[in-house]
């Protein structure tokens, strides 16, 4: 038996109107989904700066003030600029000295072209050497006439990726040194309009999933921390034993340092590129060094980071790398890094959810 509901007219319009409204919100944000993720990386850098910055207030005796946020601030970029400055002219001038003695390497590995020749009739090919010059003529002529093109969108995606990092480190800054004073008024207002008492489960809640951030990124660096540590210390006994340049010993560890803070995939990453960069100067030193790297991931992993993060986040290992996975395939490297602590503030609002059905 069918029923004919009946609508006034203005209900009917206020429908279609929400409707509409959610339609359009739904469109700015995807239109400002660039923006957004700018000012949520903001957010999330000056939460995970907030203890330094806390640290100092106590030292300096002068409380978290827009001052002392500043001076961590610096302190960070300083620091983060260090580890560059050292790090990277050290990746640059092993690559450069391996590009520069690849002929004499081709030439005692490979015994050069003749070598080249030898195998490839040994497989079947009369002329190696004449095919392998015919590819690279091929790819170089390729690349040449696709140069144009490269530059423009490589100087496109630099300026890019420059004023993306431009405006989060500013953006940062402000969050740091007022950040503190919009969320305190902000609560002056919510409290003026409602009884403390409602607006307590709330405040709980931000204030919960603001220590997961703090507590999970400075946890996250003590560990880096120490990898470096461990990862300074074997490079250097590698090169006392196989005589190359002990130099390479501190840049590694940065290296390892600062790839540690990805989680999941960010040590894989390291120790890939400083096994290449040692292969460079002994590719025994650089087998070595992986298979340490490999059993030490594990006892680290396993044993000494839950000790160091203690249970800040207590989520099951297949939840975090359910997390992980989509954040990287939605925002990338920098989802990945935020997915975990993300995940802990889900986690925080489904336990503080009873509490904030209470408010009316």
């Amino acid at each position: 038996m069918s029923k004919t509901i009946e609508v006034d007219t203005r209900t009917f319009i206020r429908f279609w109107l929400v409707l509409l409204g959610f339609v359009v919100m739904g469109f700015l944000i995807y239109k400002a989904m660039a923006g957004l993720i700018i000012i949520g990386i903001a957010a999330f850098l000056a939460i995970a700066m907030r203890p330094l910055a806390k640290k100092i207030g106590v030292l300096t005796k002068r409380g978290t003030t827009g001052s002392v946020s500043a001076l961590a601030y610096i302190l960070i970029i300083a620091v983060v600029t260090l580890i560059v400055s050292v790090a990277g002219p050290v990746v640059i001038g092993e690559t450069a000295q391996f590009v520069g003695q690849l002929p004499t390497t081709f030439e005692n590995s490979l015994g050069g072209w003749d070598g080249i020749n030898t195998f490839g009739q040994s497989i079947g090919i009369d002329d190696l050497q004449t095919e392998i010059l015919n590819g690279i003529k091929s790819f170089s002529t390729s690349f040449v006439d696709n140069l144009g093109d490269m530059v423009m969108v490589g100087v496109g995606a630099i300026s890019q990726v420059l004023t993306t990092v431009i405006l989060v480190l500013v953006l940062t800054l402000f969050f740091m040194i007022e950040g503190p004073g919009i969320m305190n008024n902000f609560w002056q207002t919510i409290e003026r309009k409602r009884n403390k008492s409602e607006v307590k489960p709330l405040k709980r809640l931000v204030d919960r999933m603001v220590d997961v951030i703090a507590i999970y990124v400075s946890r996250q660096v003590m560990v880096a921390i120490l990898d470096g540590c461990v990862v300074t210390v074997a490079v250097f006994l590698l090169s006392m034993i196989f005589g190359f340049s002990s130099s390479l010993a501190l840049p590694m560890g940065l290296i390892a340092m600062i790839f540690y803070l990805i989680p999941m995939f960010g040590p894989i990453i390291s120790c890939a590129l400083i096994s290449l960069v040692l292969l460079f100067s002994s590719p025994i030193a650089a087998v070595i060094f992986l298979v340490f790297y490999i059993v030490y991931a594990q006892i680290e992993n396993n044993v000494i980071a839950p000790k160091i993060q203690g249970n800040a986040l207590n989520l099951p290992a297949t939840l975090i790398l359910v997390a992980i996975i989509i954040g990287m395939y939605m925002f990338g490297l920098v989802g990945a890094i935020v997915a975990i602590p993300i995940a802990g503030c889900i986690k925080v609002l489904f336990e503080e959810w009873p509490n904030l059905r209470e408010i009316h």
